[in-house]
């Protein structure tokens, strides 16, 4: 068999892989307008091995972004709806008895996927939110002091109304830094609301994804040969040292009252070797650094009452810093 013509997959062909991850915009494009930043962050977070957040007020096509995906991808995908009566075996499983056998057997709850959609994960007490914590953090599940492993690829998508809605539970600070990325995902503009109804008119049906014309175009296969590629990226001396400069400045911010862990500065780190991949290069520049350092950072930090009292906010924090943090020449 002629490796250069055989599956990524097989071949670990990283351009190849690059290709058809690339794809996935285009294809996700079939079901969702605009969105690109969340489709790529989305993408990042599935090479770095980490979550997402997705932040949004209703209605902006949260919940059918990352079902385009999974099924853009081909990777199996399941939805918890997030209700302030969850339980947390509701989520991981629990042992049922079996009167045929007299015996107790485990029964999977819906994290055993690839795709996990957490739909409003704020509207849920932190009791059951962190019934995560195990299966994002260590890709297994604990029941009855059996550990369980998760399916690979694993990813945890999550989708958060703002804080400020009624009846929500801020997620635990221990959570929040679980995840690789928040995107925050705004509303469309005037013609891409336009296109969002004349799909609709012209009888697009969001529950139907073959019918809207998505197709697999990559597959789990293709994102272990990228992952491979990614981690062969170079990180040179002084990009590291910009990383860190960028994550102690947010400790030393008049500010904030809790600046970014080196957990964070980890997952910076990581995202921009992933971003720098998927731009066709195999080293990262400081521009990556930039692009990845808002919604990488900005869950990770906390503000003053004082600060957000006068309007601050962690995004404007963080540009601030990346404005003042010497860039490595």
């Amino acid at each position: 068999m002629d490796p250069t013509t055989d599956n990524a997959g097989l071949t670990g062909d990283p351009d190849r892989a690059r290709a058809a991850l690339e794809a996935l915009r285009a294809e996700i494009a079939k079901a969702v307008v605009g969105q690109d930043p969340a489709v790529t962050g989305l993408v990042v977070a599935l090479l770095c091995r980490g979550h997402v957040l997705l932040e949004g007020v209703p209605g902006v096509a949260k919940t059918l972004l990352v079902r385009a995906l999974a099924a853009a991808l081909e990777l199996d995908t399941k939805r918890v709806q997030f209700t302030p009566d969850l339980m947390p075996s509701d989520v991981t499983g629990s042992l049922v008895y079996d009167a045929r056998t007299a015996e107790f057997s485990f029964q999977p709850g819906p994290v055993f996927t690839h795709l996990l959609l957490a739909d409003e994960i704020n509207r849920t007490p932190p009791k059951t939110q962190s019934s995560l914590l195990e299966a994002m953090e260590e890709r297994q599940v604990t029941v009855d002091g059996t550990p369980r492993p998760l399916p690979d690829p694993f990813l945890v998508a999550a989708t958060q109304n703002p804080v400020e809605y009624e009846g929500t539970y801020p997620l635990p600070e221990a959570q929040l830094d679980r995840f690789l990325l928040k995107l925050t995902i705004p509303l469309p503009s005037r013609q891409e609301e336009i296109d969002v109804l004349t799909r609709h008119a012209e009888g697009f049906n969001p529950r139907d994804l073959h019918a809207a014309g998505v197709r697999p175009v990559a597959t789990a296969a293709d994102l272990d040969a990228a992952r491979a590629a990614v981690a062969k990226t170079t990180v040179s001396p002084d990009i590291t040292a910009y990383v860190v400069d960028i994550c102690r400045a947010t400790r030393e911010s008049p500010s904030l009252t809790l600046g970014v862990s080196p957990r964070g500065a980890t997952a910076l780190l990581s995202a921009s070797r992933a971003w720098a991949w998927l731009t066709g290069r195999d080293y990262v520049i400081p521009d990556d650094v930039k692009a990845l350092a808002l919604p990488t950072l900005r869950h990770r930090v906390q503000l003053r009452p004082e600060a957000e009292m006068e309007g601050v906010t962690a995004d404007s924090v963080i540009s601030a810093i990346l404005t003042h943090v010497p860039v490595p020449r």
